[in-house]
């Protein structure tokens, strides 16, 4: 099972005449807009300037300023690395309901990071975001009732997060399920239905999945076995950044598949 994933500030790309527009509307107190500005600035590597919006939009209000700002003190973007402050940030935030940063903290807690560790704690805060539609709260969640972390292992609960997490389209789920399915835990064994979960996975360029398939393939367990096929999937996964993929690719390279 993959590890906890934590989310970090996302940006567009935008005109000038955009970011102009953006401008005059932080100016007029528009908070929204001076978030959005930030990520602008985020994207320009300039964070002393996406600090500064995202303080202004943060003390007048405006949650996602918040969050925005604890992930600069949490990744030590444009400040000194300072978990204590990203968790009063993401704490604001998130009982203020912005989700990502119940997720966020609750990724803190699980770590143990400016915090200390509290598997309870990441469980309540990932069942918040969770249960707000947040699928990698779901994702994170599940990990933990596959792991017995905090909580007594549960498989079904796992495969009913996870499905929740695929659904909404968070694809390392949809691999994580795939292996439930495989192995037939909290679920009857069913390959057929691991193979698909696997693909959309894979589909989706989630690494993870196609080196599932790529297994598939070489082990021929419960599809015919197809050297070629699983070189490919391999391949695949070694270019969207897994090392095993990378060396089950060279050794079927060695053999002349």
């Amino acid at each position: 099972m993959k590890k906890i994933l934590c989310v970090l500030a996302l940006a567009s790309i935008v005109s000038a005449n955009e970011i102009d527009v953006l401008t005059k509307k932080c100016n007029k107190n528009d908070y929204m807009a001076c978030v959005d500005l930030g990520l602008e600035y985020i994207e320009k590597q300039n964070y002393t300037k996406a600090r500064e919006l995202f303080v202004k939009a943060c003390s007048d209000g405006e949650m996602n300023g918040c969050y925005n700002l604890g992930v600069l003190y949490s990744n030590g973007l444009g400040v000194k690395q300072d978990y204590k402050k990203a968790i009063e940030l993401y704490t604001k935030a998130c009982n203020n309901n912005e989700n990502k940063s119940c997720y966020n903290l609750g990724v803190l807690y699980y770590n143990g990071l400016g915090v200390k560790q509290d598997y309870k704690k990441a469980i309540e805060l990932y069942t918040k975001a969770c249960n707000n539609n947040e699928n990698k709260s779901c994702y994170n969640l599940g990990v933990l009732y596959y792991n017995g972390l905090g909580v007594k292992q549960d498989y079904k609960k796992a495969i009913e997060l996870y499905t929740k997490a695929c659904n909404g389209g968070d694809y390392t789920s949809c691999n994580n399920l795939g292996l439930l399915y495989a192995d037939g835990k909290g679920v009857r064994q069913d390959m057929k239905k691991a193979k698909e979960l696997y693909t959309k996975a894979c589909d989706n360029n989630e690494a993870s999945g196609c080196g599932s398939l790529g297994v598939l393939y070489e082990s021929g367990y419960s599809v015919k076995q197809d050297m070629k096929k699983a070189k490919e999937y391999f391949g695949k996964a070694c270019d969207l950044g897994i090392q095993l993929g990378c060396d089950k690719y060279r050794a079927l390279n060695e053999r002349e598949y």
